[in-house]
């Protein structure tokens, strides 16, 4: 193996041999370093040397990036390493390898909440009920986009001021700054907020990609315990017997009857409010008497019983698109903001503030008065089961529903002082309970 003193000149003047693929040239001065040109035109300094019996060959560079010098330091420093025992191959293998793992751990310690969180509900969204998923979107929403009942924009969700901010700087004292800056004004979203947030930190500190990023327990420590706000229950809105009929008058007399039918709905079958909003001529039987309502805790939705005097109401209604209560002003075509009208009746009934999901309070708490068994109410209503015997042993069918629930509605209109002949067999229900 002919060696020369590298030069400027001789490296320029190095190429490959005909009839090779590669000729080399080694330096004199520096034991191991060699110049290697293809028959591709291609050049570079090598270094080669023995280790453990085996010949070991490693690219150093071009020779436009590497001065000689430098590819001479280089050389040297790589037969320090074999005369350590140590394969440079390994040891360069190991340095990249470290260098991913640096560049990766820096991106991680970059990431921001806003990435993260969308990745989380990406993630979970399969696991989640939609109006779950939704709380989480809401809740972190910006804010800013134009409402879809009322006038204006909404607003940014508690958890809009986390997204710009790194996972790593998200501490415990940040936390308690932010649970403090949103209790006075939003105590209960604040207080939802925060569940979320720390089912969130749950889930990246079990994600390889986000393991680590957040601060250990950040949300167990006493200070973030004692910001969290303390909700109490709202004392539930409620329509007592007595007001039934007051009620039922000021609602009736209702000049858009669209908006009368739906009130007494949320009264008579106890549904949430978006729930029966959404209801579609699609999912009305007028034959077998059933209503297909949207359901937030089962994804299926739920059937429940249409009593004789609603589904007169919702017979009489204009068909004027798919929505079975549909106005007209609404963009997307069904009933937008009944409240106005709702609080119209109630001041010229005289009765005190009633919020619609009071209405749905109301019907769970009148049922009681005809005795209904409570499992009948929650199914009705859509309440998840409270008890074992109600989750695992009670299926009851949709007759044994309309049953009950038609004993309820014609005990509400005995009250309200409403005479109502129905056109079926639920005309020889008794009339009291």
């Amino acid at each position: 193996m002919a060696k020369v003193n590298f030069t400027i000149a001789r490296i320029e003047g190095h190429s490959c041999l005909a009839g090779k693929s590669q000729s080399f040239l080694w330096d004199e001065k520096t034991p191991g370093l060699g110049l290697r040109a293809t028959a591709a035109g291609a050049k570079a300094y090598i270094f080669q040397a023995k280790i453990h019996g085996s010949t070991v060959r490693v690219t150093i560079g071009d020779p436009k990036s590497w001065p000689i010098d430098k590819a001479q330091g280089e050389a040297r420093r790589l037969q320090r390493m074999v005369d350590e025992g140590k394969d440079p191959r390994e040891v360069r293998a190991d340095q990249r390898v470290a260098s991913i793992a640096r560049k990766a751990e820096a991106r991680r310690q970059d990431v921001t909440f806003a990435v993260a969180w969308e990745a989380y509900l990406k993630a979970r969204k399969p696991h989640w009920s939609d109006r779950h998923y939704q709380d989480h979107e809401n809740l972190a929403s910006e804010g800013g986009v134009p409402k879809k009942r009322g006038k204006g924009v909404t607003m940014a969700g508690p958890l809009a001021s986390l997204r710009p901010l790194k996972l790593a700087d998200l501490t415990s004292a940040y936390i308690t700054e932010w649970l403090e800056s949103h209790t006075a004004d939003r105590a209960t979203m604040a207080a939802l907020a925060y569940r979320l947030l720390r089912a969130f930190i749950r889930w990246a500190a079990d994600t390889d990609e986000y393991r680590s990023t957040i601060p250990t327990d950040v949300y167990k420590v006493r200070s973030v315990k004692d910001a969290v706000p303390k909700v109490k229950p709202k004392d539930g809105d409620c329509l007592q017997r007595e007001q039934l009929p007051a009620w039922f008058d000021a609602v009736r007399k209702l000049d858009n009857p669209v908006i009368s039918a739906y009130l007494q709905a949320l009264l008579l079958s106890g549904p949430r409010r978006e729930e029966m909003a959404a209801l579609k001529w699609t999912d009305v039987d007028f034959q077998w008497r059933s209503l297909s309502l949207a359901d937030k805790i089962e994804d299926a939705g739920r059937v429940i019983p249409l009593t004789p005097y609603l589904s007169s109401l919702l017979a009489a209604l204009p068909r004027r698109n798919e929505w079975v209560f549909s106005s007209l002003g609404a963009e997307d075509g069904k009933i937008a903001e009944p409240r106005i009208a709702h609080n119209q009746a109630l001041a010229a009934a005289g009765l005190p503030h009633l919020t619609l999901h009071g209405l749905r309070r109301s019907f769970g708490t009148l049922s009681e008065w005809c005795e209904v068994p409570v499992g009948v109410v929650a199914q009705i209503q859509g309440h998840k089961p409270s008890a074992i015997a109600e989750k695992h042993y009670r299926r009851r069918p949709l007759d044994l529903l309309r049953m009950w629930h038609d004993k309820i509605e014609i005990w509400i209109l005995e009250q309200a002082g409403i005479k109502f002949a129905p056109i079926n067999e639920a005309s020889n229900l008794k009339l009291s309970c």
